[in-house]
């Protein structure tokens, strides 16, 4: 089949795919994740991400994470590298309003250079190339959204389908974010401030000393405000606290 076939379907199978979904019944982020999953191989990616734009230097990759499908692996080694708000992809996209599409790697390497295991991730075969757009909450809060793999630069048209579905699946992940504010008459006083501190990059032993309290009760604070949170560990729980502004 010739490739101008190929993104004929394509393209037919994504009116089908966007006319079917019901953005409205859309109230979970566990749901918003299914459907990137389906967007993402809609249009011949293998994984996707979203993060918030940092904002200084040296925000840790893993707090600024929203949704991704990437392998845990390369999570974990990305952050480790700290080279997120400094990449290429992140100034490129500050200064455009129109969709990137590049190989991975250097795009999401500092000066260029991809560097340890997450260079070598980042440019394997099933993340050499991504496309990738800056997305913006009615609030004006920046997100960074990328769809990875190894398929050609999207042409016109399909770069504009892409957007739309994108733009749309992410007005639908916009709404979980409302939750917070339900979150927030949960959350005591005392577990906003552990969960604040521990972002300033506090240890529990630094924040015992500042609240005055001691070290176990630190850790209590953060066991229940981690299960309010929904999460399964403390960078999780801050992450979320701060995608929910709790902090």
């Amino acid at each position: 089949m010739r490739d101008g076939d190929k993104l004929a379907l394509r393209s037919e199978a994504y009116a089908d795919f966007l006319s079917g979904m019901s953005s409205s019944t859309v109230q979970t982020e566990y749901e918003v994740l299914h459907l990137m999953r389906q967007c993402t191989a809609q249009f011949g990616f293998q994984h996707f991400m979203i993060a918030r734009i940092p904002f200084g230097e040296e925000q840790r990759f893993a707090e600024r994470l929203v949704l991704s499908s990437w392998p845990s692996e390369l999570v974990r080694d990305y952050d480790a590298a700290t080279v997120f708000h400094s990449s290429a992809l992140i100034e490129q996209l500050r200064q455009t309003k129109l969709p990137i599409f590049g190989d991975t790697a250097s795009l999401l390497a500092a000066d260029s250079t991809a560097t340890g295991c997450a260079g070598r991730l980042l440019g394997g075969e099933t993340m050499c190339r991504t496309f990738a757009v800056m997305l913006h909450t009615t609030y004006g809060e920046a997100f960074a959204v990328l769809l990875s793999g190894d398929r050609a630069e999207p042409d016109r048209r399909e770069t504009a389908d892409l957007y739309l579905a994108l733009l749309q699946l992410f007005q639908t992940l916009e709404r979980t974010f409302e939750t917070g504010a339900s979150t927030r008459e949960k959350l005591s006083v005392r577990e906003i401030e552990c969960l604040r501190w521990a972002a300033a990059g506090k240890s529990s032993d630094e924040i015992a000393i500042i609240l005055g309290i001691s070290v176990y009760t630190v850790s209590s604070y953060f066991k229940t405000a981690t299960r309010k949170l929904d999460s399964v560990n403390r960078m999780q729980a801050i992450a979320r606290a701060m995608r929910m502004k709790l902090i």
